[in-house]
């Protein structure tokens, strides 16, 4: 059964859950959409999702120079207390992180960071790309969706496989250490040095 972007969405606002968790989701249960927020709250996905209005004011700026010194990110995430801050394994999920951003090369953490004018120029690039292929008019738009889905998971941090674990975004990385340490964690911002650039 094919699960559609709307219902994706719609699950996405109602639970607070990211997109591939949603979509996960209403894949095991055959697209019920009350039934995938039960399955996102027994998942614990919700529960990491509940905690995201919570301030967090604390955490680290982790570092990582790659081997050969001519690639290196520095990323500031952030959580709730110092205490979280200064444990081993948020420590080793800062580390991970910023391991992930020096070798998948994001453009920014969250889709709403990109440029509207970006956007709009990747869509137009996609919807001619779909006319000079000769595709009917009539599926164009649902091309040109999933091409623009597809640069969100290239291009946007949270969105993006994880290096360690392909079975997983960035974004449901970071719901996991949510639901583990029991406090809001957030990539605040990141930057990657690339010498010569």
């Amino acid at each position: 059964m094919g699960i559609s972007a709307q219902q994706v969405k719609e699950l996405r606002e109602k639970t607070g859950a990211g997109m591939m968790d949603c979509k996960k989701a209403l894949q095991e249960v055959g697209g019920d959409l009350e039934k995938a927020a039960v399955y996102l709250r027994e998942q614990g996905i919700a529960k990491a999702a509940s905690k995201e209005g919570r301030a967090t004011a604390e955490g680290v700026i982790a570092t990582y120079v790659h081997a050969g010194d001519k690639l290196g990110v520095m990323v500031e995430i952030n959580c709730e207390t110092d205490f979280v801050a200064r444990t081993d394994q948020f420590r080793e999920f800062t580390k991970n992180v910023a391991m992930h951003i020096a070798a998948s090369a994001p453009l920014c953490v969250s889709r709403e960071e990109i440029d509207e004018k970006v956007v709009a120029q990747e869509r137009e690039v996609y919807r001619q790309q779909a006319l000079n292929e000769k595709k009917p008019e009539k599926i164009i738009d649902k091309i040109v969706d999933g091409k623009m889905e597809k640069f969100f998971a290239e291009s946007v941090l949270l969105e993006q496989p994880y290096v360690k674990d392909g079975d997983k975004t960035v974004g449901e990385l970071v719901n996991e250490m949510i639901a583990s340490l029991g406090e809001n964690i957030r990539i605040r911002r990141f930057v990657r040095y690339r010498l010569g650039e």
